[in-house]
């Protein structure tokens, strides 16, 4: 009788591990694959690079767009160093912050064109040349070094000697010299010694080729505006244009060959760092379901918003739609209903993600949750080229 019990125990263990973690296993890997998507069209492009522990997404996307650029051109794969552009950026940055005493904005943070700006004034270099790692560390990490650089400005802002000396520039370029690296005059690149303008011409590169668009109804259409955003430091402008304009503008560029540089809010929930994916859904869900709940899970791609001018608007002016990140578009797919997504390359790495660094942003994300987007002029239609007189 004691053999028949422990038997029976056995054999219903069995029998309810059977029933309970092959449906859950089946049911997890069903809900991961509610997506399947098809590439319609890609542009070729670099590895994905890894930010880690800095807020320097617009170096490393405008980087990894450089690095695509060049090789639509014809020049060949050459792997740059953003490094390079953010040493270069910050002194501009604390001489605003300084000049404006403190009001200019001295985050972390910054735009597509600032690594144009730098590009035309001091040139680029490969990553090998300027890694911008003097940490001790395998990854970049600059949360020492911004708080560092901050105290350096704000002890400057405050004057306390009664007037502002000249020797803080020397104090703020050799702490980045310490963190980052003292810029380089020459370098050896491929057999060739270069300094970083002279590479820049090599490639045939030109930073005055690529426009910025944004869209909003505050200013006018087809004129040029100061964005107001924080990361627009330098207070550079961009085109105006109907939204809708700019999604065929994103459209035209990759059917043409030519990726884009994104702009735009990733703080929401429903860009899912866990599936690579970007939507808006018509209904809102519960950010956390429990792992027991009955709930029926989602079983096909969800329904979601149309987007309208006034929308993108509303959600830019009550800021619930943010500057939070930018990002390459180097593709563009559609799920197994036709809907369109756009491929997406970021620079958080590779390790544990879903699609090897990408993210697939559907065409509504993009209409409502896009900021602004880097283009070259060549993909920009005869029609409107004439409306903005460019």
């Amino acid at each position: 009788m004691k053999k028949i019990s422990l038997f029976a125990i056995a054999l219903i263990t069995f029998l309810f591990f059977l029933s309970t973690a092959f449906p859950q296993s089946k049911k997890k890997k069903a809900e991961e694959e509610v997506y399947k998507f098809e590439m319609v069209r890609q542009v070729k492009t670099t590895p994905v690079k890894n930010q880690a522990k800095t807020g320097t997404c617009w170096s490393f996307a405008t980087t990894s767009f450089i690095e695509t650029e060049l090789l639509r051109m014809g020049k060949g794969e050459h792997i740059l160093s953003p490094m390079w552009f953010v040493r270069h950026a910050y002194p501009e940055k604390a001489q605003r912050y300084i000049r404006y005493s403190g009001t200019s904005n001295f985050g972390v943070g910054g735009q597509a064109h600032d690594v144009m700006n730098v590009i035309r004034e001091k040139g680029m270099v490969p990553e090998t040349n300027y890694k911008g790692m003097n940490i001790g560390e395998v990854e970049h990490n600059h949360g020492e070094m911004a708080d560092v650089l901050e105290s350096i400005v704000n002890a400057v802002k405050r004057n306390k000697g009664g007037k502002i000396t000249p020797r803080w520039h020397e104090v703020f370029e050799s702490t980045l010299n310490i963190y980052l690296g003292t810029p380089l005059n020459q370098f050896n690149y491929l057999g060739r010694t270069f300094s970083p303008t002279s590479f820049r011409d090599s490639l045939g590169f030109n930073p005055n080729d690529y426009i910025e668009f944004t869209s909003y109804t505050h200013h006018p259409f087809y004129s040029q505006f100061d964005l107001e955003i924080p990361d627009n430091w330098s207070h550079d402008k961009y085109y105006n244009i109907p939204f809708g304009e700019m999604i065929a503008l994103i459209d035209t560029a990759l059917a043409k060959g030519y990726s884009v540089l994104w702009d735009g809010d990733t703080s929401e929930k429903n860009f899912d760092r866990k599936k690579g994916l970007a939507i808006v859904p018509q209904e809102e869900t519960p950010e956390i379901v429990a792992e027991d709940s009955d709930e029926k899970k989602t079983e096909e791609p969800v329904k979601e918003k149309f987007i309208t001018q006034e929308m993108r608007q509303e959600t830019f002016d009550n800021q619930t739609t943010t500057d939070d990140h930018l990002m390459h578009i180097t593709g563009m797919a559609k799920d197994q209903r036709g809907y369109k997504f756009y491929y997406v390359k970021n620079s958080w790495g590779i390790k544990d993600k879903k699609y090897d660094g990408y993210w697939y942003m559907s065409e509504i994300y993009v209409r409502l949750k896009t900021v602004s987007v880097m283009v070259h002029k060549d993909v920009i239609p005869g029609w409107l080229k004439n409306k903005l007189r460019i």
